[in-house]
């Protein structure tokens, strides 16, 4: 084992079917997660801190997603429905007709100000935060749409379809920019990479792929699970990519080397979801189980710190976070352009350390001739001064403040068309009750 090997932290049960979708909170302080059991539960990270199960949805929850803020949790559902919660104990939300079918994924744009939602209607749709109000629909795909997702700068979106083709849209001028095509199967996941210069998709022929935005080139095309693809996240600094399957594992994959890093084995049955936290110091994962684990990622700190590279490592998280590590064998990562094949060496490590290996593994050799697949410099996150941190710090909570007074403005707008609606069928019955009376008298 190694310090730098990722680590079972917390595991939490709460949802009584599959745990569909999970999403870190910008804090770390809180995770959401929709289930099949139609509830959205939160849950903190404090420990011995008690989770809040918010019930409304009709039907599966498919999806849910944080503000960039923190304040309020998108939650999608087989129901047709979008609700928008405050995540506190109040459970106070407020929810809006989305679509004509199941609404599979919902997401808020980076300046918190717009949703966009996916449906089984064959439509994708962007709406106001703020009094949910309709914008426009994005209609070309022939079949379900699976998932939608913002650009980093909200200038375009990413859906994903069972008609086998993930569509790049303008946001502005509404247009489809360019179709790539799934030929084995079709996309479950699509998200862009945080440089916004490419995208990943995750998909139900076993693979993941990632296709440049501007050339429209495939990048890289990994075949390293055994089931469907059902979810996948970017590591915030761009240089990883966990994924989740059908196999029941979670992968991370190194996307700088072009290799598989590490299997991770913590779920009974199907993984279904899988986020990293936005510092990327954490990521989550869901699945069939109905569990919910939260790993510490810990590999993002001693990059390539020895400079050997690392290799393939399978990881078992059971209950206890000091689960041991088996090296595996025989991981598949094929490169267009590259060669198609490489085979990291097989051996074992026992549950007191690594074995001893001798010059680079040969996954890294045989991969060494292979460029970062990202043109665009990655992003870089300097540390912020104390200063530059207190402002942030103080603009988000009145951002936070502003969210929370939005959408107590929006409950508040839906209680008074309640009450009007009442009042009227009250003066409806009063006058059709006045009516009879008259004409009884008359007679």
């Amino acid at each position: 084992w190694s310090s730098s090997d990722p680590t079972l932290e917390r595991h939490f049960r709460g949802h009584r079917d599959t745990v569909t979708s999970v999403d870190f909170s910008c804090t770390m302080k809180q995770i959401a997660t929709g289930s099949s059991d139609s509830c959205v539960m939160i849950w903190n990270m404090k420990p011995q801190t008690r989770a809040y199960r918010f019930d409304g949805h009709k039907d599966a929850v498919t999806s849910v997603h944080f503000s960039p803020s923190g304040h309020l949790v998108a939650s999608a559902s087989r129901d047709k429905s979008v609700r928008l919660w405050v995540p506190s104990l109040k459970a106070e939300s407020t929810v809006f007709k989305a679509h004509t079918a199941t609404v599979r994924s919902v997401s808020f744009s980076g300046d918190g100000q717009s949703l966009v939602t996916a449906s089984d209607d064959k439509t994708v749709k962007v709406w106001t935060v703020h009094r949910q109000k309709f914008l426009f629909s994005l209609n070309q795909h022939i079949n379900w749409v699976r998932c939608a997702r913002f650009s980093p700068d909200d200038r375009l979106i990413v859906s994903t379809s069972d008609d086998k083709t993930i569509k790049l849209w303008d946001k502005n001028s509404r247009e489809c920019i360019h179709s790539f095509y799934e030929y084995a199967g079709y996309s479950n996941h699509v998200d862009f990479h945080p440089s916004g210069t490419c995208i990943a998709a995750a998909s139900t022929d076993n693979s993941v792929k990632v296709w440049d935005i501007r050339s429209h080139k495939m990048l890289q095309h990994y075949q390293v699970h055994s089931g469907i693809v059902n979810s996948l996240s970017f590591h915030p600094a761009g240089n990883f990519l966990i994924t989740a399957s059908s196999d029941s594992t979670v992968k991370v994959l190194d996307l700088l080397e072009g290799k598989l890093l590490y299997t991770l084995h913590g779920h009974q049955g199907p993984v279904t979801c899988v986020a990293f936290s936005k510092n990327g110091e954490y990521f989550a994962s869901g699945g069939n189980d109905e569990q919910l684990l939260v790993w510490k990622t810990n590999f993002d700190a001693a990059e390539f710190g020895d400079g050997t590279g690392q290799q393939h490592r399978s990881r078992s998280g059971t209950r206890a976070p000091t689960a041991h590590i088996t090296m595996s064998g025989a991981s598949e990562v094929s490169r267009p352009d590259t060669v198609p094949r490489s085979h990291s060496r097989n051996g074992n490590l026992s549950r007191l350390g690594r074995s001893q290996t001798h010059g680079k593994p040969s996954i890294a050799s045989s991969t060494s001739n292979a460029h970062p697949p990202y043109t665009a410099p990655l992003p870089s996150h300097p540390q912020e001064s104390a200063s530059e941190g207190g402002l942030t710090s103080t603009l988000e909570h009145i951002i936070g403040q502003l969210d929370i007074l939005t959408q107590t403005v929006s409950i508040l707008e839906q209680r008074l068309t309640l009450t009007e609606d009442k009042l009227k069928e009250c003066l409806e019955n009063q006058m059709e009750l006045s009516a009879r009376l008259q004409s009884r008298d008359e007679a």
